[in-house]
Formats: C-alpha cells, structure tokens, sequence
C-alpha cells in the first residue's frame, strides 16, 4: 500500500494529543500504570499458557499461569524484602558507629561555619515526622492497590488474549488490522527477550558483586549481591545506587577512604563491564531504543508513576517505538529514537 493513499494528521493535533495524554498519565497512575505492568506480564506469560493448552484444559492452564507469576512475583518481592531488611538491620545493631560518624561529620561542619543543630530543628521536626509517617502510610496502600489492580488485570486480560486477538482479525480496516496484530507481536516478542537478557544480566550483576565484596571482606555480601540483582532491572539509576549504597557502608566498617575508594571503582568496573560491554552485544537489538532514550524513559516515567514507573518505563518505551515502526506516519519516531537494523526491520522479528 503506497504511503499517499494515508490520510496524514495536522501536526498541531498530534502535539495536543500528546500533551493531553501525558498530562493525564499521573492522574491515572492508579488505573493506568497498573495496565501497563499487567499487560507486560501478559505478552511474558502468554506463551507458557499457550503452549500449555495443548495437552492441559484453557482454565487449568490459566491457573496454572497464574501461580507461576504469583510465585515469580512472591520471590522477587522476598529478595527485596530480605536484602534491604538485613541492611536495614545491620544498621540498627551498629547505631553506636552511626552516632560516632555523625558526630564527625556534624564536628567538621561546625568548623566550617555550619550549624547543624540549626538545621536538624528546621528539617525534623514534629511535623516533618508525622509527613514522613504519613508518606510511608501512603505508599504501603498505593503498593497493595498497585497490586491487586494489577492481578485483576493480569487474569482478565490473560482469558482474553486469544478473543482480543480475533477481534482484531474481524476488523473492517486492514490497515488497522495489520498495525494491531504486527505491532502487538513484535512488541511482545521484544519485551519478552528484553527481560530475558536483563534477568541473566541482573543474576550475572549480583553474582559478580556478591563475590567481590565477598572477597574485599565486606559485611552483608549475599545482601549487596541481591540489591545489586534487583536494582540492575532499573537501566542506569538501579546499578548507581547499587555501587554507593556498599562504598558507603564501606566507608564506615573499614573507617578509612582508602578501601571504600577500592571498592567504589571495583563496583563500577562490574557494572560498567556488564551494563555498557557485555549486555549491548549480548541483547543486539532488542531494547531497540538508544542510551539517550533508556535513561530518559527510566527518569520520565520514574516521576510520572514513582518506583513503578522506574521498573516499566523502559517497556513502556519499547512498545511505544515498536508500534511508532509499524505506521508510515509515526515511522520517523522510530528511526530516530530506536536502533533497528535494516535486516530486523525485514525480518519482522527481532
């Protein structure tokens, strides 16, 4: 089909439409982020269920489905949990060596002319206490509305893949047709290989990172290495915070900067090796997006859906992109923003 046979769109309109939907996108992060992960848990499942129904019945399947992501989900949700709890009670059993760090530091910043009992009072306070209660209350609920939003989701839209997909091929429109079915394959097939080569780089991170602060003789290895696995889903941002949050506790069991220096550049020659050598030519195209994209996709939709928004925003932009390839009109969105070589694009496939 010849690209003037498209009816193209007004450019005006399309900006407004797009400031319109971003616009809305936190106001319905309640509704929408949660679609947003059920939907990648969908094009990731989806084929376990399907190839399951050939010997099983669709309902057994579907739960079968189920239990598999729950439990998936269940482990993830552990390892966060027990990481940084250990962290969290390291740093209670050693307050006695917070309070002397501190009372350094604040002794150094009183002889630079800082005041810090100044500016403790101003900052924590009665009220600062009660928001920051207030804030934690806020995000345990928002998390188990995340959640449950997001399983209700998951089982309907799992029920329906196979129906949604025969809607589709009933359309009247062709060119719609094609755009939905070649799009939402393709987009399914790069985030499922997306996750895939982040999940064996996550577990080759934290692997690494265990075994150098292992080595170094640092407190809580298997803890770092397990923060290290779980932050690595979160390109650029989740491997930054995995390097400082170990040279700071470093810092202060060894008590000199020396070795907490050591242990900075280590770090960072496992992430930069792993994250910036061997994952581009492991994963080849399937992020399909630039580095300029991906960390603007982790900070944009981190301060549109918060800790949420950080693990999906890169997905999110994936679909986005590969969708953009399929429409003769958006097609230049991709060719500037993606990095989809000539053979891909031919092949349909990532």
């Amino acid at each position: 089909m010849r690209a003037g046979r498209y009816r193209t769109v007004p450019s005006a309109q399309v900006v407004i439409a797009v400031l319109l939907v971003i616009a809305m996108l936190p106001a319905g992060a309640t509704v929408v982020a949660p679609l947003a992960f059920a939907l990648l848990a969908i094009s990731l499942l989806w084929p376990v269920q399907h190839g399951m129904q050939r010997f099983l019945p669709r309902y057994i399947a579907l739960l079968v489905t189920l239990a598999v992501m729950i439990l998936a989900l269940l482990a993830f949700g552990w390892i966060v949990t027990w990481s940084f709890g250990r962290v969290g009670g390291w740093m209670v059993f050693n307050a006695a060596r917070f309070q002397q760090q501190y009372q350094e530091i604040r002794q150094w910043l009183d002889e630079q002319g800082v005041n810090v009992d100044v500016l403790w009072a101003d900052n924590m306070g009665t009220a600062s206490v009660l928001r920051g209660v207030q804030t934690l209350t806020s995000r345990v609920n928002s998390t188990f509305s995340f959640w449950l939003i997001a399983l209700t989701y998951l089982l309907l839209g799992v029920m329906e893949v196979e129906d949604f997909e025969g809607r589709i091929k009933r359309m009247q429109s062709s060119r719609a047709r094609k755009l939905l079915l070649d799009g939402s394959r393709q987009t399914a097939q790069k985030l499922r290989r997306y996750m895939k080569i982040r999940t064996i780089m996550s577990i080759a991170t934290g692997l690494f990172v265990f075994g150098f602060t292992s080595a170094f003789g640092l407190p809580l290895a298997k803890e770092w290495g397990a923060i290290a696995f779980v932050l690595n889903y979160i390109p650029f941002i989740g491997p930054l915070v995995a390097t400082l949050l170990p040279t700071a506790f470093a810092l202060i069991q060894f008590d000199d900067w020396q070795s907490a220096l050591v242990i900075f550049v280590g770090l960072n020659l496992i992430q930069f090796t792993l994250g910036s050598y061997i994952e581009p030519r492991v994963s080849g195209n399937a992020l399909s997006l630039s580095p300029v994209v991906v960390l603007f996709s982790v900070f944009a939709w981190s301060y549109l859906w918060g800790i949420f928004g950080a693990f999906i925003g890169v997905p999110i932009s994936i679909a986005l992109v590969t969708f953009c390839r399929h429409h003769p009109s958006s097609r230049w969105v991709s060719e500037l923003l993606g990095r989809d070589t000539e053979a891909d694009r031919d092949r349909g496939s990532i």
